[in-house]
C-alpha cells in the first residue's frame, strides 16, 4: 500500500508525477529561471508552500510561465494557505478539493492579478458566521453588487477588471464568482455548455461545494436558494456541461478527456438526461483507426462547432456522454476523413476515413435538439423569504448604480474635451467606455495631449472597448511614444491600424514598444524593416513551440512570450506582429484567417504558420468570393447575417475552419471576400421555434486569382401562426407618468408585441439587445412594442440608459403582474422564467408565446408580426 504524506494527502505516485511535471516546466522556462524559480531558494518556504507551488507550476499553462513571475504565485499560495486556517470551514474541505478547486489561481482565460487577499477582505466578515451553503448565497449577493451582465468580446476580464467595469459577460461573471468563493476557502468551479443545441450562443455558470455536496447557481444573479437559475430549463436541453481542471484529476465525476496537462470532466448528468455514444472509426481497408480525431459537432451560430474533440483508442473507438439531440460526427486522421449525422435515438456510429475532398453541390438535412423537459418540482419559497430576497437584489443593484455614478459623466467629459481642445463627442465616447477606469484614461489624455495633440485620443480609439477598462498609463505611454517614434512616411490609416494600435488579438495589453526597440541592434532592425521575413526567421529559430491548453491559445502577451522564448503558435504569431509594429512595420493577423501578415509595397504578405510557428514569408495569390442573392427565395426568407444564419469555412487537413467575419455582418452582397484558394463549405440554417434547424451545405472551390460566385440560399421553413389563446384587451399596465394604459389602447386595431422582463437578468438583456438590433424593421412594421417590468421605478432610469430600442417601444410596469398572470397559466412558462414574450393580433388572440432564455426570440416574434399583416 502506498503511504500518504501529511502534505495535502498526496500519495507517492502523485508526488512523483508532480515532481516530473515540475521539472519539465522548469526546463521549458529556463529563459526565466530566476524570475520564476528563485523563490524556491531565496525565500524560506514551508513544506506546504513548497508543494503548493510545485503543484501549480507542474500544470501551469505556458502562457502563465511567460506572463508572470514567481513572486505573484508565492503571494497567492501564502494567502490561500493562511485563509484556509482562518475560515470556519477550512478543515472541512478535503485536500483533493482544496488542491483542485481552492488553490488554483486561474479560473478561465483571465489576466492573473494578486487578488485573493483583496477579495477575502471584502467577504470575510460577511460570511464568517454563516454555513457554507449560506456563505455561497451571500457571496453571490456580493457579486451582484459588483457586476451585472453585458455582452462583450472574447477576451476574459479579470475579477478586479470586472468589478472596475461593474459588468461582464457570463464567463466573466462566473470567473468573478469562482474567484470570490475560492478567496474564502470554498471549492468552486466554472462550468459551461460550450454551445446550446436549441438556440445560438453558450453559457457559463458556477458550481460550489458545501458540506459534501456540489450546488449550482448563476453568477452575479442571486436566487434565494442554491440549485436555482434561469438557465435550469435550457440546461436540461444541453448536449454537454463541462469544466477543465489544471491537473491529473481522478474524478469521481465522468472524465471526458485526460490530457497530460489538464482534465476535462463531464457534468451533464447533473442537469439533463444523458446517453453514451460510441464512434467506431475505420480506415479504407476496414481496419480500426486508432489515434483518429473525432469531433462531436453541434449547429450553433451558423457553423458546426465541436463541443468535444477526442482521439480514438487502439480499437478505433471514442465514447462520449451527451444529451438526446442530433450531432454531426467527424473523424479525421492524416488528412482523410469521414462524417455522418448521429440522431438522438442512435447510440453507435461507424465512420470510414475514405474522403479527402468534396464534389461541388448541396446537401440538406435537419438538426434536432433535445426536447423541452420539466424539472423536478421544488418546494415553493415562502413569500416572506422571497420578499427579503427581492429587497436584497434591489439593494445590490442600487449599490452598483451608486458606484457607476462615480464614473466620468457626460458633462465632466465635455469639460475635459474643451480643456484639451479635443472633439467632445469622441472624448465622451472614450471616457464612457472606460467606465471605472475613466479617470486613468482622462489623466493620460491630460498628460499627453498638450505634447502630442490628437494622437493620444487616436491611440485610445484604436483599442477595443474592454481595453479601456484594464489598460493603464504605463502601457498607453509606451505605445504612444514608441509608435510615434517610428511613424515614418506611412499612410495614416496604415499607421493607426497596424502600427499605433497595440491590440493584436485577445492578449493582455502591456508595454512592449521600448523593449523591442532596444532588444535588437540597429543592423538587425534595418534588416527586419527591409525584409520582415528575416524577423520571422529569427523567431522561428529562437523560440520554442509549446502547445498545452486549447482555450488559452494566443493569450500570452508579447513581452512574456519574448522573455520565455517559448509559446503556443498563436502567441508567437502575436509576438511577430507586436515586434513589427514596434519597429514601424505595419503588421496584423489576417481578419478572417488569423494568420500573421506584414504590409509592404501596398499589399499584404503572409508569414506562413505550419509545422513551425513562422516560416519564410511568401506572397500568396488569393481568390475572391462573391455571394449572390437567391433569385427564387421565398418572401419570408431570412435576411443574410454572418454567424446569424450563414457562415463559410475552408477545408484544412480534413477539418472545416470557419472564416471569421463580424457577427451579424449583413452587407454580404455588396463586396467580394478575399479568401485563400481551396475547398469551401457554405453553411446556412433556418431555425424553427422548437430549436430544430433546417441546414443546407453548399460545397464549392475557390481558385487563385479567380472570382467564384455562389448563391446564398436557405431552406424554406413554412410560417405557422396558430391561435394559442386570447387575452382581455381591457387589461391595463402603468406608464412612467403614473397613468394606465390598456392593451387595446396600446395596440389600436393592429398586432402588438408585449414582453414582461427582468431588466437585471441576462435573458432579458439578450432580448433587449435583439430589439435594439431590430429597431428599424420593428419601426417599419409600425407595431407597438411594450416592455413591462415589476418595479415602476426602473422605467425612467431605463429610458435614460444606453438601450437602443425601437422608436415605437413603450416602457411600463405591472407591479402585481396582473396582466401576465392572466396569460401564463396556459403556457409552460412559470419555471422558464423571464422574459415572457407574446404577440397578440388585432382581436387579442395570442399568436406567439415564448418564455425564458432563447436567443432569436426577437426575430421570431417579428416574423410573426410580419406574417399577420394583410
Amino acid at each position: 500500500m502506498i503511504a500518504d504524506t501529511s502534505v495535502f494527502s498526496l500519495d507517492q505516485e502523485t508526488m512523483e508525477r508532480v515532481e516530473q511535471r515540475f521539472r519539465e516546466k522548469r526546463r521549458l522556462a529556463r529563459a526565466k529561471e530566476h524570475e520564476l524559480f528563485a523563490i524556491f531558494h531565496e525565500e524560506e518556504l514551508t513544506e506546504e508552500e513548497t508543494w503548493a507551488l510545485k503543484y501549480l507550476y507542474a500544470y501551469m499553462p505556458v502562457n502563465d510561465l511567460a506572463d508572470y513571475e514567481g513572486s505573484l504565485f508565492l503571494s497567492h499560495v501564502r494567502k490561500t494557505l493562511e485563509i484556509r486556517k482562518e475560515v470556519p470551514w477550512g478543515d472541512k474541505v478535503p485536500d483533493h478539493l482544496f488542491l483542485h478547486y481552492v488553490l488554483p489561481y486561474r479560473v478561465n482565460t483571465e489576466n492573473i492579478e494578486d487578488s485573493r487577499g483583496i477579495l477575502y477582505r471584502e467577504l470575510a466578515e460577511r460570511t464568517k458566521n454563516l454555513s457554507m451553503a449560506d456563505a455561497i448565497l451571500e457571496t453571490n449577493y456580493w457579486c451582484h453588487e459588483k457586476a451585472t451582465y453585458t455582452g462583450s468580446d472574447l477576451r476574459t476580464a479579470s475579477p478586479l477588471a470586472t468589478i472596475r467595469n461593474a459588468r461582464g459577460r457570463c464567463g466573466e461573471e462566473a470567473t468573478l464568482a469562482v474567484a470570490a468563493l475560492r478567496s474564502i476557502g470554498i471549492p468552486a468551479r466554472q462550468v459551461y455548455t460550450p454551445r446550446w443545441a436549441h438556440c445560438d450562443d453558450n453559457h457559463a455558470w458556477v458550481e460550489a461545494w458545501a458540506d459534501g455536496e456540489w450546488y449550482y447557481f448563476g453568477a452575479c444573479e442571486p436566487e434565494p436558494r442554491l440549485n436555482q437559475g434561469w438557465f435550469s430549463p435550457p440546461a436540461r436541453r444541453a448536449m454537454l456541461v463541462n469544466t477543465r481542471i489544471f491537473a491529473n484529476y481522478p474524478g469521481p465525476e465522468d472524465i471526458t478527456l485526460a490530457d497530460k496537462w489538464f482534465t476535462e470532466i463531464n457534468l451533464l448528468d447533473g442537469y439533463a438526461p444523458t446517453r453514451t455514444i460510441t464512434v467506431a472509426v475505420k480506415d479504407e481497408q476496414g481496419r480500426p483507426a486508432g489515434g483518429a480525431d473525432v469531433h462531436f459537432q453541434l449547429y450553433n451560430m451558423a457553423e458546426f462547432y465541436p463541443i468535444a474533440s477526442l482521439k480514438t483508442n487502439g480499437q478505433g473507438e471514442a465514447t462520449f456522454k451527451t444529451g438526446f439531440g442530433d450531432l454531426l460526427i467527424r473523424a479525421v486522421k492524416e488528412g482523410r476523413f469521414g462524417e455522418a449525422k448521429l440522431a438522438a435515438q442512435e447510440g453507435r456510429i461507424e465512420l470510414i476515413l475514405d474522403q479527402t475532398g468534396y464534389a461541388e453541390g448541396t446537401l440538406d438535412f435537419d438538426m434536432v435538439p433535445p426536447p423541452e423537459r420539466d424539472g423536478d418540482g421544488a418546494d415553493a419559497v415562502p413569500e416572506e423569504e422571497m420578499e427579503r430576497h427581492r429587497k436584497r437584489v434591489e439593494e445590490g443593484a442600487a449599490i452598483r448604480r451608486r458606484y457607476e455614478e462615480t464614473f466620468i459623466q457626460e458633462e465632466e467629459a465635455a469639460g475635459i474635451a474643451r480643456e484639451l481642445g479635443l472633439p467632445q463627442e469622441r472624448v465622451s465616447d472614450v471616457l464612457g467606455k472606460a467606465r471605472g477606469n475613466g479617470r486613468e484614461i482622462a489623466a493620460f489624455l491630460k498628460e499627453r495631449t498638450p505634447e502630442y495633440g490628437e494622437w493620444p485620443l487616436r491611440l485610445l480609439e484604436s483599442l477595443n472597448e474592454k481595453d479601456l477598462v484594464d489598460t493603464f498609463r504605463p502601457a498607453l505611454n509606451d505605445h504612444l511614444i514608441g509608435s510615434l517614434a517610428v511613424r515614418g512616411e506611412l499612410p495614416e490609416d496604415d499607421f493607426v491600424r497596424y502600427v499605433l494600435c497595440p491590440r493584436v488579438q485577445y492578449e493582455m495589453i502591456v508595454p512592449y514598444r521600448r523593449l523591442f526597440q532596444e532588444a535588437f541592434t540597429e543592423a538587425e532592425i534595418r534588416a527586419f524593416k527591409s525584409d520582415p521575413s528575416a524577423l520571422a526567421a529569427t523567431i522561428d529559430e529562437g523560440w520554442e513551440v509549446w502547445e498545452d491548453l486549447p482555450n488559452l491559445k494566443g493569450k500570452g502577451n508579447p513581452v512574456g512570450t519574448f522573455r520565455l522564448k517559448a509559446g503556443d503558435r498563436t502567441s508567437l504569431d502575436i509576438l511577430f506582429v507586436a515586434v513589427c509594429r514596434s519597429l514601424g512595420i505595419p503588421a496584423r493577423l489576417h481578419p478572417s484567417e488569423q494568420k500573421p501578415q506584414y504590409r509592404m509595397n501596398g499589399g499584404w504578405t503572409d508569414v506562413r504558420s505550419a509545422e513551425s510557428v513562422v516560416k519564410k514569408a511568401e506572397r500568396k495569390e488569393w481568390g475572391r468570393l462573391r455571394l449572390l442573392r437567391d433569385a427564387e427565395a421565398a418572401p419570408d426568407a431570412p435576411a443574410a447575417s454572418y454567424f446569424g444564419n450563414f457562415s463559410f469555412a475552408r477545408l484544412e487537413n480534413g477539418v472545416f475552419k470557419t472564416l471569421l467575419y463580424p457577427y451579424g455582418k449583413s452587407d454580404v452582397y455588396d463586396e467580394t471576400f478575399e479568401v485563400e484558394p481551396g475547398t469551401y463549405r457554405l453553411t446556412t440554417g433556418n431555425r424553427l421555434k422548437d430549436g430544430t434547424v433546417r441546414v443546407r451545405f453548399n460545397y464549392f472551390t475557390v481558385r487563385a486569382n479567380e472570382l467564384t460566385e455562389v448563391a446564398l440560399t436557405f431552406r424554406h421553413a413554412s410560417l405557422d401562426i396558430p391561435v394559442l389563446g386570447a387575452v382581455d384587451r381591457s387589461r391595463k399596465w402603468t406608464l412612467p407618468d403614473g397613468t394606465q394604459q390598456s392593451i387595446e389602447e396600446a395596440a389600436g386595431d393592429g398586432a402588438i408585441f408585449i414582453a414582461w422582463i427582468e431588466p437585471e437578468r441576462e435573458p432579458s438583456k439578450h432580448l433587449l439587445r435583439e430589439l435594439g438590433e431590430l429597431a428599424e424593421p420593428f419601426a417599419e412594421q409600425s407595431v407597438p412594442v411594450v416592455l413591462i417590468g415589476h418595479d415602476c421605478r426602473w422605467a425612467a432610469a431605463f429610458r435614460e440608459g444606453s438601450h437602443k430600442l425601437p422608436t415605437c417601444a413603450v416602457i411600463a410596469c405591472d407591479p402585481d403582474f396582473a396582466v401576465l398572470e392572466s396569460v401564463l397559466p396556459r403556457f409552460r412558462a412559470h419555471e422558464a422564467g423571464f422574459p415572457h414574450v407574446f404577440v397578440l393580433d388585432s382581436q387579442g388572440r395570442i399568436r406567439y408565446a415564448q418564455s425564458g432564455y432563447k436567443l432569436g426570440t426577437g426575430k421570431e416574434a417579428l416574423r410573426i408580426v410580419t406574417g399577420l399583416r394583410p
